[in-house]
């Protein structure tokens, strides 16, 4: 069997997204277990000038979805940016995961020529599909998600890199 962009792409990022779930599950546990308030870990930051978890955790979303959207020529969902609450982070990848599950391989195969736009801060960006998966879309997941895994190891959450790897 050989690689589709379906199979390098919305299994891909099902998969880690699970993975992140479990993240932020051991982090509420942790928060629960030593009576920390769950905002200072939602909160921290691996330097001051990067990125909350939560928003680590947003972003590994958006990505996943504006990937799937993107390459299956659909509307990716709208959110609000707001969660500062594991359960509400959980309730962003639940709701990303479901948005994928609505992508079917047909939609996607065959987008590897595909030219993709995207707004990047200031920058507009263009690739073609199978170059913007591997090279921007899937790099930015793992990113995302290893940040997040550093933050919370970083602060004591007993994760390893079974949790990261599933």
């Amino acid at each position: 069997m050989s690689l589709s962009m379906y199979s390098s792409s919305i299994p891909v990022f099902l998969h880690y997204l699970k993975n992140l779930s479990v993240l932020l599950a051991k982090g509420a546990e942790f928060a629960a277990e030593k009576k920390v308030d769950e905002k200072v870990l939602t909160g921290a930051r691996l330097y001051p000038d990067m990125f909350p978890l939560s928003r680590q955790v947003q972003i590994a979303c958006d990505v996943a979805k504006g990937c799937g959207a993107r390459l299956a020529g659909v509307d990716a969902p709208k959110y609000e940016d707001n969660e500062v609450t594991f359960g509400e982070l959980q309730a962003r990848i639940d709701k990303t995961v479901n948005f994928l599950n609505t992508l079917s391989a047909s939609q996607i195969d065959g987008s590897e020529l595909k030219q993709i736009k995207l707004q990047a801060g200031p920058r507009e960006l263009e690739f073609v599909g199978d170059f913007y998966l591997r090279s921007w879309a899937l790099p930015n997941v793992f990113f995302h998600i290893t940040t997040t895994y550093n933050i919370l190891r970083h602060n004591g959450v007993p994760v390893g890199k079974m949790d990261f790897l599933g």
